[in-house]
């Protein structure tokens, strides 16, 4: 009898009445004396998973039976650890003193304690950690301190609970005070601290350079490429593409144009638009890096591992090098590219009529920026030499701007939601430093570029939906209704009606966003709702995408920066009349099943890591405005004091109650308020006033603030913001994800 790890937890679930010895579970499966040994390997791997647990007197069973659950915990500043239950809503609740030993992203085991009912965490399972099934892979990132007795390592993550001891031979050479990185090496008694080694040095809080690479540490982010698949890289783009190019639909005489950043030095996707008698034909014309990039090569698993690019504030990390999306994948003015190109039918409505999905070839005839085109929709052709570039694609333009509108009139008609929430803006110096910070102005000439790539990525997904074939599709599901009531509630704190049910549709939210355009909420709404929304993940099962109110979705425009998109391009050109081959039709869904997971998992990553660095740079830019007065608008209520977001730049700080000192403040969690005892003065989410900047810690990316009306405290102090590492990225990328 066959015995995979599946088969084996079945007969236990279905068949087995009580817990087993590993040889009384061998005699019920039949498994021959000779595989015992092979037997018992499977046993071990289950019980190191998790799945079986081991009981006394050398029993096993499974964990979900014995009130043991696996999963991943997460926890929080304040020490509190949370673990997933499968076909639970609420997550296990493991109280600081049961936490043992696990760090945030361990995978744990957990025995269920009871049940704990408290105000802010209402009803919750409890339980205690009693092993560490696998340790999370981490680098932990902190500053190097020298105590009395020993040296140790304070971790810059706040929910990193216990400093880390370095053996006195591994500090030779490290300064006081400098950032460094260790790992832990042992740890397996929770009453004394882990014990760790240092892998680099990577200088002192103030050196250029050392806030962007701290980021990069603390979230294992890859750096620089390897020797050997930069010479993959200038391998396979010194290839002779003569042959190639007969083969493809040639599509050079066309008007097609890039709109990008007015920086930017890869250009990926192009455009063209033109009238026909029924409508318009847009075509989206994609650099085809899976003609480069071919499956199970270095570079592939390097693009893999990576699974997307990730943009900090003066740098970029590639996923692809260079010499690929600056050279061969940039769709240059005036060279011939190849491209995978998707050509769309619309009638004067908008509806897409038909769509044809192609490998061609295409030679841009205009390097465009958004701002150029901005200029060209607001004041027509420039006068002098700027006008002949852009006369010979003005018509082209012109249409392509009538077509745009008419697209997202009729997405957002149809219920698609449109959080125009901004996008932090930050400039640095040569240094690093920051010299500017606000918010970026989201032109229409944006809007046009991402109003074709929604209709590109949904004509591919159509394209292979509709053939019978399996893909990578990119959901968004439906709105969690606890979440919903939850905003709706604080909604009506606000003075809004936003009801909710289990039925609820995009266009109800739509209608809702609309309704508060304008309103000096409008951004801590729009937020606040998108917090409600489940994260768009890669998956192979279809629930379509509800933020986009879209059936069928998949990326397909970005495979210089997103791998998703390069399997996409793979997919298409792996069908013969249609349809995968055989063979390969065989093993696509482990292949679809395994990008989704890692690729979803890269991109939360990635957004984490984007988010810190911009905080990092946002407190670093504030602490040189130590005093200055900041109009804002609360946008969180803890028992402690409030949050208030800054209008203009983006940043956020903290109103400690300490620092309100004209009466005793009470927290009202229901209402999310703080209220004065005897004056009845509030400070109540999405309240609006002015508040100064009293202190900045850059070591915690903390700031501290003050409510202008009240005399502000007299100590103050603050921090000098320092650079970056990396090559130089676009400062005006414009990126939005679906």
């Amino acid at each position: 009898m066959n015995f995979t790890p599946d088969q084996i937890v079945a007969f236990i679930r279905q068949k087995s009445d009580q817990p087993m010895k590993p040889k009384e579970l061998a005699r019920a499966l039949d498994i021959p004396r000779p595989r015992y040994p092979e037997f018992r390997q499977v046993i071990k791997s289950l019980l190191a998973s998790g799945e079986l647990v081991k009981l006394k007197r050398g029993r096993i069973g499974l964990a979900q039976q014995m009130d043991i659950v696996v999963g991943e915990i997460s926890i929080t500043r304040g020490g509190l650890g949370f673990v997933p239950q499968e076909g639970e809503e609420k997550d296990i609740l493991i109280p600081a003193h049961a936490l043992s030993t696990a760090l945030i992203g361990d995978r744990v085991m957990v025995r269920l304690t009871g049940t704990q009912v408290s105000r802010s965490l209402g009803d919750r399972r409890t339980g205690t950690v009693v092993k560490i099934v696998e340790r999370a892979q981490r680098n932990i990132v902190g500053v190097f301190r020298l105590g009395q007795h020993f040296a140790y390592v304070s971790p810059d993550n706040v929910r990193i609970h216990r400093d880390i001891y370095i053996p006195a031979e591994q500090t030779t050479g490290i300064l006081e005070g400098q950032k460094v990185v260790c790992v832990i090496t042992e740890w397996n008694d929770p009453a004394l601290n882990p014990i760790g080694e240092i892998t680099e040095v990577l200088g002192f809080v103030g050196d250029p350079g050392v806030d962007m690479l701290t980021v990069i540490k603390s979230f294992n982010l890859p750096e620089e490429f390897p020797d050997e698949i930069i010479n993959a890289a200038e391998r396979v783009t010194a290839r002779d593409i003569t042959d190639e190019m007969t083969h493809r639909l040639d599509l050079t005489a066309d008007c097609v144009y890039t709109i990008d950043p007015a920086d930017a030095k890869d250009h990926d996707d192009a455009v063209s638009v033109e009238e026909t008698p029924n409508g318009y034909r847009l075509g989206v014309h994609i650099a085809d890096v899976s003609f480069w990039v071919e499956p199970g090569t270095a570079l592939d698993k390097e693009a893999f591992h990576r699974g997307n690019s990730v943009y900090l504030p003066g740098m970029v990390i590639p996923m692809l090098p260079e010499v690929l999306s600056n050279d061969v994948c940039s769709l240059r003015p005036n060279r011939k590219r190849l491209a995978h190109s998707v050509l769309i039918d619309f009638d004067k409505k908008g509806k897409m009529v038909s769509w044809k999905v192609a490998d061609t070839l295409i030679k841009s005839c205009a390097k465009l920026s958004y701002e150029d085109v901005q200029d060209f929709f607001d004041n027509g052709l420039p006068q002098g030499t700027a006008a002949s570039r852009l006369s010979h694609i003005a018509d082209s333009l012109t249409l392509a701007k009538k077509l745009a509108a008419i697209l997202s009139r009729k997405r957002f008609g149809e219920g698609s939601l449109d959080f125009d929430l901004p996008e932090a803006k930050i400039i640095l110096d040569d240094d690093g430093d920051v010299i500017e910070l606000g918010n970026r102005v989201r032109l229409e000439s944006h809007r046009l570029v991402e109003e074709f790539m929604l209709a590109a990525n949904q004509a591919v997904a159509l394209e292979l939906f509709r053939n019978g074939l399996q893909l990578l599709y990119r959901v968004h599901g439906r709105p969690d209704l606890e979440k919903l009531e939850a905003f709706s509630s604080m909604m009506t704190k606000l003075g809004y009606s936003f009801p909710v049910s289990d039925t609820i549709r995009p266009i109800q939210l739509a209608r809702f966003l609309e309704k508060v355009k304008g309103v000096p909420e409008e951004e801590f709404i729009n937020e606040l709702l998108l917090r409600s929304m489940q994260k768009a993940v890669y998956q192979r099962e279809n629930i379509g995408h509800f933020g986009l109110a879209f059936t069928h979705y998949a990326h397909f425009t970005s495979p210089i920066r997103r791998y998703p998109d390069l399997l996409i391009h793979r997919l298409l050109r792996a069908r013969k009349n249609g349809r995968y081959e055989s063979s390969f039709a065989k093993r696509i869904s482990s292949v679809i099943d395994h990008v989704g997971t890692h690729c979803s998992e890269t991109e939360r990553t990635a957004e984490k890591a984007e988010r810190r660095a911009v905080k990092v740079k946002q407190v670093q830019y504030m602490a040189r405005h130590v005093g200055d007065e900041f109009d804002g608008i609360v946008a969180g209520v803890m028992s402690f004091g409030f949050f208030v977001r800054l209008d203009g730049v983006g940043a956020e700080g903290l109103v400690r109650i300490s620092n309100v000192d004209d009466d005793y403040y009470r927290h009202d969690e229901q209402q999310s308020r703080l209220v004065g005892r005897n004056s009845g003065r509030t400070f109540r989410l999405g309240d609006r006033l002015r508040v100064g900047i009293t202190k900045v810690d850059t070591d915690n990316h903390e700031i501290d603030l003050f409510v202008v009306d009240d005399k502000p405290p007299r100590k103050r102090a603050s921090s000098k913001g320092h650079g970056r590492t990396g090559r130089k990225a676009p400062q005006t990328r414009y990126r939005r994800r679906k």
